[in-house]
């Protein structure tokens, strides 16, 4: 049987002449088995009515936050202590009790450890991808390739779940990503693919800690909204005439672009829920007055605002010197790194799990926070590549961990699932899991059954018009069900 990237790339995914929904409501074992005989591709026009059809909300308002650590953070130095492995494996810090009995986190997330009833730790999750891209396209879009790709192949589930949650009237974008979850150096690691850039991530970029930070082309003042109607009366004009003419939907799908703007433009609604001048000094405090801090909470006023799909990347300057999370010894001295970062992250991740509960907020917004991997248990010494923050000057034989796709935990919190837990297990150094491993596809297939897609059932059609199933492999997690 090919992977689900094999069979789009030998074009295997046809699925039968006189196919009319975007959306096959169809069972993933009966699509796998069903005769692959190829059909005529659609017309462009066809496919954005397809599209139309496949964008109707599903039903409740619920919403995800993910939390996205670009790079890969140490579940040992993290979520999945091991004080009694050997000290060649052993982080400096000690692991401290949480709330909840029977569970230890590290000692440098105190705050998260009073709100271990609000969270559930995922310890068991495990890929093939070892590098960046491919980690990240495993865990974001279920690619099973463990080759590292330049771009993806499929769309990530933030996309996927926009697009088929997508309400044309809705104020506000339906997916915000508050300084993106796209890329990774020279790679690209997320994005629409197939489904079209009108259904990709409205993007925040810049610190919204800083005093002068705004978002462009969000709530026109009203004075010049007037003006921008009378442009927009003629050139709708314009446009008909056009459309009468046109028959390959591309007039169609230019108008989502522009309905999208318009609305951005003119909507107090997304005005009002971007505008952190509204939260109290305290609120702002609570959460950090830096860039993590203020990214959460922002994704928190999203969720509020209606917004459905939320990613937000911990990266930068927080991170030390080489900006992320990626802690080989050339980059960083790990434990240094790990310690730097842990008061903000700590910090803005517990403000947020406490507003989502504070607020009511916890049984349909569903908070993930993960990386593409986590790091090697046991520890690696070379020499640092250059001195900063969390790093020796040049030459300084310093600790790191590296790269390690066989064991990662994943942080879940609210989306009505049973907190105060552990899931799975990792052996006594934190190498691969001993109990309830899961993989990248059970993930993803727990965030479809939050938002209330049918991962087994649905398919998209991808460049070609051909059916490509969400997920080719993976079951929600159980222990994790709303």
């Amino acid at each position: 049987m090919y992977s689900r990237y094999e069979r789009v790339r030998r074009g295997l995914l046809d699925f039968g002449h006189g196919v009319h929904s975007s959306v096959l409501n169809i069972h993933r074992r009966e699509f796998l088995r069903t005769g692959l005989t190829g059909f005529s591709a659609l017309t462009l026009s066809e496919l954005y009515r397809l599209r139309a059809q496949a964008a109707e909300p599903a039903s409740g308002n619920t919403a995800v936050i993910l939390v996205w650590l670009r790079g890969g953070a140490s579940h040992l130095d993290t979520f999945d202590p091991k004080p009694d492995a050997p000290s060649e494996f052993r982080g400096p810090y000690a692991p401290i009790d949480t709330a909840t009995p029977g569970i230890q986190i590290s000692e440098l997330l105190p705050r998260l450890a009073t709100l271990s009833d609000r969270f559930a730790l995922l310890r068991s999750v495990a890929h093939t991808g070892g590098g960046h891209p491919a980690g990240s396209l495993q865990v974001l879009g279920g690619d099973p390739d463990r080759q590292d790709k330049v771009k993806p192949v499929y769309p990530d589930w933030m996309t996927i779940a926009n697009y088929l949650r997508h309400d044309p009237k809705q104020t506000i974008p339906n997916y915000v990503a508050i300084n993106p979850v796209d890329r990774y150096d020279s790679f690209t690691i997320a994005g629409s693919t197939y489904l079209g850039p009108s259904y990709g991530a409205f993007k925040v970029i810049g610190d919204p800690s800083r005093p002068n930070f705004e978002i462009p082309n969000i709530g026109l003042a009203t004075d010049k909204q007037g003006r921008l109607q009378q442009r927009l009366d003629l050139k709708g004009a314009l446009d008909r005439l056009q459309r009468s003419v046109d028959q390959s939907g591309v007039v169609d799908a230019v108008d989502k672009f522009e309905s999208q703007a318009l609305n951005l433009l003119t909507s107090p609604t997304a005005r009002r829920a971007f505008d952190l001048s509204k939260e109290t000094d305290a609120v702002r405090d609570r959460y950090g007055r830096n860039q993590w801090g203020q990214q959460c909470l922002i994704a928190r006023r999203l969720v509020e605002a209606g917004v459905e799909i939320i990613a937000t990347e911990f990266d930068g300057p927080l991170c030390g010197r080489v900006a992320n999370w990626d802690d080989h010894a050339v980059n960083h001295h790990v434990f240094d790194a790990v310690k730097f970062r842990a008061p903000f992250f700590d910090q803005a991740i517990s403000a947020l799990i406490e507003d989502v509960y504070a607020r009511n907020l916890n049984k349909r917004v569903l908070v993930v926070v993960t990386g593409e991997f986590g790091r090697t248990p046991r520890i690696s010494y070379v020499a640092s590549s250059g001195g900063g923050v969390a790093s020796g000057a040049v030459g300084t034989v310093q600790p790191g961990r590296d790269h390690w796709p066989r064991a990662n935990t994943m942080l879940f919190a609210g989306g009505g699932i049973e907190t105060g837990q552990v899931i799975g297990a990792t052996d006594a150094r934190g190498e691969d899991p001993v109990d309830r491993r899961v993989g990248p596809g059970d993930f993803l297939a727990t965030i479809y059954r939050h938002l209330g897609i049918d991962y087994e059932r649905v398919a998209i059609p991808n460049f070609s018009g051909r059916p490509v199933p969400l997920l080719s492999d993976g079951k929600a997690i159980s222990e994790l069900a709303g």
